[in-house]
């Protein structure tokens, strides 16, 4: 048995105002590549009901699943019956920015606010770019927080962590790379 296969993994939510981009994706890549230890969800504060098609295709060039992705509201994970959750960050400002819901659960939350693909104008070259910036930002930091080892921190180091990854190089540069 591997050792990702004696914990129960850690329920992952990752926020946006809308769900239809850079949320989506941080789900699909943390699902793959967590190693089994973590379960990721996604949801906006005011999704757009649709997934953004470049996403998708992004997502999909890179070799990473879309079935079942899709835009939902953080309702979703409120009340009887959700998951319980460990972790939460806002990918964007106007989220981080928005009275949450208070989680009983107390999960540790974090801001990784990265620009928004999905407003990105241009050529459908210049969006599959944007994509793909925000689909790096978003791997290098997903990798970096599943590297941490979670069940050695205390709750003050844990935090400071996750601040760290949330300011890695370049992530809010997204516009000035592709355009």
């Amino acid at each position: 048995m591997t050792e990702s296969q004696d914990i129960e993994p850690y329920n992952v939510l990752f926020l946006c105002n809308h769900n239809a981009g850079r949320s989506l994706m941080a789900e699909a890549i943390l699902n793959q590549d967590g190693r089994g230890l973590f379960r990721a969800y996604s949801a906006g504060t005011n999704p757009t009901g649709a997934v953004n098609p470049v996403a998708l295709e992004t997502l999909s060039a890179e070799g990473y699943p879309i079935a079942g992705l899709r835009s939902k509201n953080v309702s979703e994970f409120i009340g009887p019956g959700t998951p319980e959750l460990d972790f939460i960050f806002t990918l964007c400002d106007e989220a981080a920015g928005e009275p949450l819901p208070d989680w009983a659960d107390e999960p540790v939350t974090a801001h990784w606010g990265i620009e928004d693909p999905c407003v990105v104008e241009g050529s459908p070259m210049d969006k599959g770019r944007a994509f793909e910036t925000t689909f790096k930002y978003l791997k290098n930091r997903l990798l970096a927080f599943a590297a941490l080892p979670l069940e050695k921190l205390d709750h003050i180091s844990l935090h400071s962590h996750l601040q760290e990854i949330g300011r890695l190089e370049g992530a809010t540069q997204l516009r000035a790379k592709v355009g």
